[in-house]
């Protein structure tokens, strides 16, 4: 199990720790007890977040090698970790006794077996009472799990078990920047995105065994990983549902153009009317945010550019958006122009047309699109103005 200072090795078990001097102990004397068994060559490594009750200590007193990661944050224990582990694989879990280090033989496996990431599944290998809290079994995690298989393709079950495996070449080649617990969605939301291979197997989650409250806040935590599933998925935050929004609130806002519909005994007038002018504008300003924040994203490296993203940043310029947009503006400005002489031919009194409000509307309608496609034309121009520096 030991390894000379500087030198390489098969794998890493790594432990984020912060004040865990009542379970660290129990939990490398495991990770060890599993090398030894199985005739790894490895380290245990400890990466600490500012412990003020002796965990350091403890490690290198069961010679776990330790590394100070000054930023606070469960990412940023991990990354420091990851940085400066020297197996070619690297083990993670929490030091706090939850999971059991000494039966990692499923982990290793799938990672010899050219796996770049392996996820522990908890409710395969058994949840033991009191382990979980309800509402993070029945609610959070199944919720969350389902984001990211729907989103992101994660053939996984439990996303957020903390017991998991990769190649420590691929994670770091990923650039991973969270520092809180939403480190934990970054790894496979970044893993699958990047096309590596993702594989699960069974793990056992017991009770920990600290006599203090765990570190993970339900909300706020929870919070924090949904928001970056999201934010890393603009065509499910953005482009899908301003897709539908705009296709079925012109298909309305058609139909109803020309006056009231009767359906049975059902009435769909110029409220109906507004509603579906008014889903179309949030429609087109979704597709607007998504269309940015996909060119950015790709920009930034944070999401591949693929195919189907440089197709569209070639079809979407800043002219043809801005002769589209423009095209708009000056069709509601007709229509709204006309509505307006029409009433302003009866002295601004009553309505002898009653379509007039129609197509005031949707004279307004077309003049707040166009404007919108206009303001997207310009920042896609802004996006594709070109940054190389020359000496």
């Amino acid at each position: 199990m030991d390894v000379d200072d500087g030198a390489r090795c098969e794998l890493t078990v790594l432990m984020p720790c912060l004040n865990e001097a009542e379970t660290l102990a129990a939990c490398i004397d495991k990770a060890v007890g599993f090398l030894r068994r199985e005739g790894v060559a490895g380290e245990v490594l400890v990466a600490d977040n500012g412990s003020s009750d002796g965990s350091q200590g403890i490690a290198r007193a069961r010679d776990a090698r330790v590394v100070e990661v000054p930023t606070k944050g469960y990412g940023a224990a991990l990354l420091g970790g990851v940085a400066q582990a020297r197996g070619r694989f690297v083990i993670m879990g929490d030091a706090d006794d939850s999971y059991d280090f000494s039966t990692l033989d499923g982990f290793l496996a799938r990672l010899r077996d050219g796996a770049d990431l392996v996820i522990g599944n908890r409710f395969k290998g058994g949840i033991a009472p009191g382990a979980m809290p309800p509402l993070h079994r029945y609610l959070g995690n199944p919720v969350l799990s389902l984001i990211g298989r729907v989103f992101f393709g994660v053939p996984a079950g439990d996303f957020h078990c903390g017991l998991r495996g990769f190649r420590t070449d691929r994670i770091r080649a990923l650039d991973l920047r969270a520092t809180g617990m939403e480190f934990a969605s970054e790894m496979v939301v970044r893993a699958a995105v990047a096309g590596l291979r993702i594989d699960e197997v069974p793990c056992r989650l017991v009770p920990d065994g600290r006599s203090r409250k765990p570190h993970l806040k339900t909300w706020r935590d929870g919070w924090r990983h949904l928001k970056f599933l999201l934010i890393f998925s603009p065509r499910w935050l953005f482009l899908v549902p301003g897709s539908g929004l705009t296709v079925l609130g012109t298909v309305l806002s058609a139909a109803l153009f020309f006056g009231p519909i009767r359906v049975d005994r059902v009435v769909f007038d110029l409220n109906a009317f507004t509603t579906a002018c008014l889903t179309v504008v949030v429609g087109v300003q979704l597709l607007s945010f998504g269309i940015l924040s996909r060119s950015f994203a790709a920009m930034a490296g944070l999401l591949p550019n693929s195919a189907r993203v440089a197709a569209l940043v070639r079809a979407l310029t800043t002219d043809r958006l801005a002769r589209g947009g423009a095209g708009l503006v000056l069709a509601g400005l007709v229509l709204f122009g006309t509505a307006l002489a029409t009433w302003a031919s009866v002295g601004f009194g009553d309505l002898a047309d009653p379509t007039l409000p129609w197509r005031v509307m949707a004279g307004l309608t077309l003049v707040v699109v166009g404007l919108q496609m206009l303001s997207t034309a310009f920042f896609v121009g802004i996006l594709s103005i070109p940054t190389a520096r020359y000496p």
